[in-house]
């Protein structure tokens, strides 16, 4: 296949610092995606999420449909990729539309009315948890981590010791 997906990240922020910094080095990355819906649709968004990339990586922001096109063809073959998600509903839209990822990176989903603090960093509502859970039936690792030091979390087994599954 065509691109070389090196992490598949969900973090509301989208490109900010640790992203820009941290993860970039990390995985040896050459373009970020971001991949979602409502951001591919404005503008201003689309531009500032340009903008913040860091120096020598490029970046695009796409819809899911957009994603799902450009990873069976061989626009960005032999490409380095980081994807950007907001939310895992995009990230199970993907893996429906056969876009292959072993795992996931949350880095942090805030609070919002109807959601439940998992960490201090991530809030889930019942949308959520369907669609983790559906990823990780998948054979789909999801781990928590806000930088590449901290030790992975499982998201799984932290829904289910705290009793979200």
């Amino acid at each position: 296949m065509g691109m070389d997906i090196r992490l598949a990240r969900i973090d509301d922020r989208l490109i900010h610092g640790q992203v820009a910094t941290a993860w970039s080095k990390e995985t040896g990355i050459s373009r970020i995606l971001v991949v979602s819906d409502e951001v591919a649709k404005d503008q201003l968004r689309k531009f500032l999420l340009k903008e913040a990339a860091p120096p020598g990586i490029k970046s695009n922001v796409i819809s899911v449909h957009q994603m799902i096109d450009i990873y069976h063809s061989d626009l960005l073959k032999n490409e380095k990729v980081m994807l950007l998600f907001t939310n895992p509903q995009e990230v199970e839209a993907l893996v429906n539309g056969d876009v292959s990822l072993r795992s996931i990176n949350i880095g942090g989903m805030r609070f919002t009315e109807g959601k439940h603090m998992v960490t201090n960093f991530i809030s889930l509502d019942e949308e959520d948890v369907r669609a983790f859970a559906y990823l990780a039936d998948q054979g789909i690792e999801i781990e928590i981590r806000k930088v590449p030091a901290n030790r992975k979390v499982y998201l799984m087994e932290l829904l289910e010791k705290e009793k979200f599954c």
